[in-house]
């Protein structure tokens, strides 16, 4: 049975991916802030901050005992405001920088020891050219930086890296900015499916998602 270890999984995408691979086989590690949201869909739940490194590295150690060597590891976790430059004070940029990128930075140096030699990693990104909006500055410069992240980690480990880049996807983030949320939104469980098929077909780099 293949095993997955995910963080940031109590998310719309990231239930929507739990459920998924538990449903196509996997034995599924989850690793959340709000680890009740996920007992119902996989039995291996593990309660961290993706922004703390001492939680990081602990949730790291205890997803080893339930189902290393990983398979695929996957991040999930990320955070949405909108606030101009100028109105931005540093804790809200750090907010969003740290769950979007700093803890990809921390899950994976953490999640290395205890993946496969062949293992696979995927990022949950965005179309960040289209979010170079005003107010999205912050947001739009950790996805930018995730890309850059990833690339970097795929040479340094000689892994496959996906980095998934879906177009706008029906979960609550659409509740912390006052867009309205298109018509053709995917929904999670769309979204995770069209992950497992990329996966499938042994997709890697940059993938759109629309």
């Amino acid at each position: 049975m293949p095993s997955t270890l995910l963080w940031g999984a109590a998310g719309g995408i990231g239930q929507a991916l739990t459920q998924t691979l538990a449903a196509s086989g996997h034995a599924v590690v989850a690793v959340s802030r709000h680890p009740a949201e996920m007992k119902a869909l996989t039995p291996h739940v593990i309660a961290a901050d993706v922004t703390q490194p001492a939680q990081v590295s602990g949730a790291a150690r205890m997803a080893a005992g339930m189902g290393a060597p990983f398979d695929l590891f996957i991040y999930a976790a990320g955070d949405i405001a909108l606030l101009k430059t100028a109105e931005m004070t540093p804790a809200d940029w750090n907010r969003i920088l740290s769950a979007n990128l700093t803890g990809a930075f921390l899950t994976s140096q953490a999640s290395l020891p205890y993946l496969k030699a062949d293992a696979r990693l995927v990022f949950i990104g965005a179309v960040h050219e289209r979010l170079r909006l005003p107010g999205l500055s912050a947001y739009a410069a950790a996805k930018a930086g995730l890309e850059a992240f990833a690339e970097v980690l795929r040479k340094e480990t000689r892994l496959p890296i996906l980095v998934v880049r879906p177009g706008a996807v029906d979960t609550p983030f659409w509740k912390k900015v006052p867009f309205s949320m298109p018509k053709h939104a995917l929904s999670p469980q769309g979204l995770a499916e069209k992950i497992l098929t990329a996966l499938k077909e042994d997709k890697t780099g940059l993938l759109d998602i629309s």
